[in-house]
């Protein structure tokens, strides 16, 4: 059987995803190994690759530690993108499995519609490889919310330890996550949100296979009359596709401006992409690849 790397901060989520996948029949021990990255942000970090490290002999499983030197104040997306190419590169075959939970869910959907990503902003948390046993129902009857994984814990007398940069403001996701706890929904809400997270995930897929298959080969040049006539949304999701296809990751309000700029932008003018990208528009096309 093909390893499994679990995700684990040390925090309560991770420590109950430990608990469950090491006590499930599905997994055996020498199947799973317990990754934790230590950021490098705060002195405090050390003590809890300690604490996982010593939960993960507990277990009788394999431990793996990566660490970083990101210093206090990081912003989020930093952080995550350390550690995710931490995690990718223990075994690049191994499927990972992370505690993100329904309430995770509801957060960064709301934060998504905050930033104005589109439709997209609903279809979060579906990056291949990558597991979270806690919105299947592969192992529950219904996904877990934070309520759930609390009770769990209580249940199972687990010990975790706590972030404190969880209550931090600087970061959007905590200044979002205290203003939801003053008017929290409840379970039936989140579930809406689930399934509509659900549907919009299939539908995604649907429209990236369609839009691949109508790029233009690679290499071959775009025609800038196009973008005059065709419609906003499609143009952005063809722009999307092309951009990812060269390498470039970009914001929807940075393909917002590429495409006025195919428009409007005189010839032999340049419009700066993500990762200084210049993109050199002729009178009648422009290249990205």
């Amino acid at each position: 059987m093909a390893k499994i790397i679990l995700a684990v901060s040390g925090g309560v989520d991770s420590m109950v995803m430990l608990d469950m996948i090491c006590r499930s029949k599905n997994y055996s021990s020498s199947d799973i190994i317990i990754a934790h990255f230590d950021h490098g942000t705060r002195p405090s970090s050390k003590f809890d690759a300690e604490f996982v490290e010593h939960k993960a002999q507990e277990y009788g499983v394999e431990f793996r530690l990566g660490k970083g030197e990101l210093g206090e104040g990081v912003d989020e997306a930093t952080a995550r993108s350390a550690r995710y190419d931490f995690l990718h590169s223990i075994d690049p075959f191994a499927t990972i499995f992370t505690a993100h939970h329904l309430d995770d869910l509801v957060e960064t959907v709301a934060i998504n519609l905050v930033r104005g990503t589109g439709w997209r902003g609903l279809a979060v948390l579906d990056s291949p490889g990558i597991r979270r046993p806690f919105l299947e129902t592969e192992m529950f009857y219904e996904p877990m919310d934070k309520a759930a994984i609390m009770e769990y814990a209580a249940k199972r007398r687990l010990e975790f330890r706590e972030d404190p940069s969880n209550s931090w403001d600087e970061y959007l996701r905590n200044r979002l996550r205290h203003q939801m706890n003053n008017s929290p929904l409840n379970f039936k809400q989140k579930m809406e949100i689930y399934r509509l997270w659900q549907a919009q995930k299939q539908l995604k897929s649907e429209i990236n296979q369609l839009v691949v298959s109508l790029l233009p080969e690679k290499g071959t040049p775009w025609q800038r009359a196009w973008f005059k006539d065709l419609n906003v949304n499609v143009a952005l999701e063809l722009l999307r596709a092309s951009t990812l296809r060269a390498g470039i990751s970009a914001t929807r309000p940075q393909l917002e401006g590429f495409r006025q700029a195919i428009i409007e932008y005189a010839p032999g003018k340049q419009f700066n992409l993500p990762g200084g990208k210049l993109v050199r528009l002729n009178k009648t096309d422009f290249e990205l690849d």
